[in-house]
C-alpha cells in the first residue's frame, strides 16, 4: 500500500511514536526544501470551547429519566450530588458565603444589618464614592429571610452552569451581568432624578444581591441547547423579566432586564465567535492532511 495513503487514512498515527493514552496527534506538512515535517495539531482539539458544546434538551430528559428509573437509584443519589457540587467549586462557595452573610445579619440588629445592607449597596450613592467595593460586597449580601431559593438555585442552576463553562468562565460571566447590568441601572437611576422622574431618596435606596448576575448566566444557559430550545429559553427569560418590568416597574426589575439581554449577547457571540474559530482550524487541519497526502504520493 503506498506511504500516501496510509497517511490519509490514519492521520492520527502520522508523525506518532506510541499508541498510548494521551499520545500526540500529529500531521506532517511540506516543509522549506520540500521534506515533511510533524505539526502538532493536538492544541486546536485542547482548547476547544464550551460555547460550541451543544446538547438536545430531549437527550439532557432522556438521560435524567433514565437514571430514575435505574435500579439502587436512591443509593446513587448522594455520590451523584456530591459528584456535582465538586465540579461546580465557585457556585457552591458562592452559596456557602450567601449562608455565612445572612447568619451574621441574624446575629447583629436591625440597626446593624441596615448600616451593613446600605454600605454593600449599589446605589448612586455609593457608585458614585466606592464603586469597586460596593460592586463586590454587594454580590455576597441577601436581604430577608434565609434565601432558600437562591441558595438552592447556585446548587442547582449555577452549578450546572459552571460545569458546562468552567469555573473561570462562569466567574467572568456572572461578573459581567451583574456589574453591567449594575451600571446601566445606576445610569439609568440618575438620568430618571435628574429629570425629576422618580424621587431623590432612590439614590440612598438598599440594592444588594445575586439576582443580576444569576440572570445573566440563566439566559445565557440558552446556548447549550440546540435548535428551537435555544431561542425559546433565551425568549422566555427575556420576556420575564421584561413582563415584571411591565407590571410594577422598579428599578430592581430594569436592572433583571438589563442582565437577561447582556447574558443572551454575550452567549450569541461566544458561541458565534467560537464555531468561526473551530471552522479555521477544521479547515487548516485538513489542508494540512492534503499537503501531506500530496508530499507522499
Amino acid at each position: 500500500m503506498p506511504a500516501g495513503e496510509t497517511r490519509l487514512r490514519s492521520p492520527a498515527r502520522v508523525g506518532d511514536t506510541s499508541r498510548t493514552a494521551g499520545r500526540r496527534v500529529g500531521r506532517r506538512r511540506l516543509g522549506a526544501h520540500g521534506t515533511l515535517v510533524s505539526v502538532d495539531t493536538s492544541a486546536a482539539r485542547r482548547t476547544g470551547s464550551p460555547w460550541t458544546d451543544t446538547v438536545e434538551l430531549r437527550t439532557v430528559l432522556r438521560a435524567a429519566s433514565m437514571s430514575v428509573r435505574a435500579p439502587h437509584a436512591v443509593r446513587r443519589v448522594l455520590p451523584a450530588l456530591r459528584a456535582h457540587l465538586a465540579a461546580a467549586p465557585a457556585s457552591t462557595a458562592y452559596a456557602f458565603t450567601l449562608f455565612v452573610t445572612w447568619w451574621t445579619l441574624r446575629g447583629v440588629g436591625e440597626t446593624v444589618e441596615r448600616r451593613l445592607i446600605l454600605s454593600a449597596s449599589t446605589n448612586l450613592y455609593n457608585m458614585q464614592h466606592n464603586p469597586v467595593q460596593v460592586l463586590v460586597a454587594s454580590a455576597f449580601w441577601t436581604e430577608g429571610g434565609f434565601p432558600w431559593l437562591t441558595i438552592a438555585g447556585f446548587l442547582i442552576v449555577m452549578a450546572a452552569a459552571e460545569r458546562w463553562l468552567g469555573t473561570a468562565r462562569w466567574i467572568a460571566l456572572f461578573a459581567t451581568g451583574h456589574i453591567g447590568a449594575t451600571l446601566l441601572t445606576v445610569t439609568g437611576i440618575d438620568h430618571a432624578i435628574d429629570r425629576g422622574l422618580i424621587p431623590g431618596r432612590v439614590a440612598m435606596a438598599a440594592d444588594v444581591g445575586t439576582s443580576y448576575g444569576f440572570t445573566a448566566v440563566l439566559a445565557a444557559m440558552a446556548f447549550r441547547f440546540r435548535g428551537a430550545v435555544r431561542w425559546t429559553w433565551a425568549c422566555v427569560v427575556v420576556a420575564a423579566a421584561a413582563a415584571a418590568l411591565w407590571v410594577g416597574p422598579t428599578f430592581t426589575d430594569y436592572g433583571h432586564l438589563c442582565a437577561a439581554v447582556i447574558g443572551v449577547v454575550v452567549g450569541l457571540v461566544a458561541s458565534t465567535f467560537w464555531r468561526r474559530v473551530e471552522r479555521v482550524r477544521a479547515r487548516d487541519t485538513t489542508g494540512d492532511a492534503d499537503i501531506s497526502t500530496e508530499a507522499g504520493s
